[in-house]
């Protein structure tokens, strides 16, 4: 059985599993837009798993952040072409690990 669930409650779920300092409350927003756009897209319901979702994802302030971790890149097309890209403002955005 399967649930949907509202922003507020995706934000819940992450809080509860005290894991809400993973992603911003913008962050947070523009990641179950991106989940909800992958289930319209696949026609597959997901079950919300905070945990893998924590270890799927990353959230960077800007690009400067990012290439702490990665391979210098200059812009965020480059990280596009090495994996999903998930924009939240105006320089921060989450990836997909990899």
């Amino acid at each position: 059985m399967k649930q949907s669930i509202n922003l507020h409650q995706f934000r819940q779920a992450f809080a509860d599993m005290d894991r809400k300092e993973n992603f911003s409350y913008e962050g947070l927003g523009a990641l179950l837009d991106y989940l909800e756009d992958l289930e319209t897209c696949c026609q597959d319901e997901m079950e919300l798993d905070v945990i893998a979702l924590c270890c799927e994802f990353t959230e960077y302030a800007d690009l400067a952040e990012y290439n702490q971790n990665y391979d210098y890149v200059k812009s965020i097309d480059q990280v596009r072409d090495l994996t999903q890209v998930i924009i939240v403002g105006t320089e921060s955005f989450i990836i997909q690990d990899y």
